[in-house]
């Protein structure tokens, strides 16, 4: 494994500086996506954190010891992810890294902030309506009961990550917007006695409609994660069902499978 430039060199600052950039030329993957997965490892994992700068492509060259098309090609492929962001007179800078979710019964928003992603939320919807037939089978009520309907846009470092739809039973609690825009729903139901126990989730992919892309500043057409759950407390009672969409350039579920003997 042959190591390209040097390290104290091949950075723009402190977080840079300590990368260790190893490109293997003999290896059959491209060096320009050596490149990338590196950078990708080190925003994911923290070393590079938003608002770093990684300088530009001609500098960025000299210092890996790269042909700047290598280089373009690179950063390019972490841009299209949303990773890196090029900024006229400033260079290429680092926006996020993707939220990686444990698929667990687990609140998004305390994923968010165990992870130092720096959630912010805008409750776009609190009300009670007339559930609806699959609302009402999901929580198990008769359709036409009340339940309280939200919808809320989740960010992460001031950028759309996720849309959220939750229906919760009518008489289960009362909730506020303003300690929604300020922590997250399961959270609050924990603070209101509720003791969630287990859930079923089915989780998809499907493209944005022209309104869900203008939402989550995407294109229409993009890729969207989905996923629906319907969550239960431990007397076994339907407490919230949801159907949440994820732009799947910024989010992903981790899976632990297990062998059965």
């Amino acid at each position: 494994m042959a190591k390209t430039g040097d390290p104290a060199r091949a950075a723009t600052g402190p977080a840079l500086s300590t990368l260790d950039f190893a490109l293997d030329r003999g290896s059959p993957v491209p060096l320009y996506h050596q490149l990338a997965q590196q950078l990708e490892a080190a925003i994911e994992h923290g070393v590079l954190a938003p608002g770093n700068l990684l300088g530009n492509e001609v500098d960025l060259s000299v210092r890996l010891g790269l042909s700047r098309p290598t280089v373009r090609q690179a950063i390019q492929s972490l841009v299209d992810k949303g990773l890196l962001v090029r900024r006229r007179g400033v260079g290429t800078q680092v926006v996020h890294s993707q939220v990686r979710r444990p698929l667990e019964l687990s609140s998004l928003y305390d994923d968010l902030e165990a992870a130092g992603q720096g959630p912010t939320t805008q409750v776009v919807r609190n009300e009670t309506v007339p559930a609806p037939g699959d609302v009402a089978a999901a929580l198990g009520l008769a359709e036409g009961g009340e339940v309280v309907l939200l919808e809320r846009l989740r960010r992460t470092h001031g950028r759309p990550v996720a849309l959220l739809c939750n229906y919760l039973p009518g008489d289960l609690l009362e909730l506020d917007t303003a300690r929604l825009e300020s922590t997250g729903l399961y959270r609050m139901l924990r603070s209101a006695g509720v003791t969630l126990h287990s859930a079923r989730q089915t989780v998809g992919a499907r493209s944005a409609t022209a309104q869900e892309a203008a939402r989550l500043d995407e294109r229409e057409g993009a890729a969207l994660l989905t996923m629906q759950r319907t969550a239960y407390d431990d007397t076994g009672r339907p407490v919230e069902y949801g159907t949440h969409i994820y732009r799947a350039s910024r989010y992903s579920f981790d899976f632990q499978l297990l062998v059965r003997s």
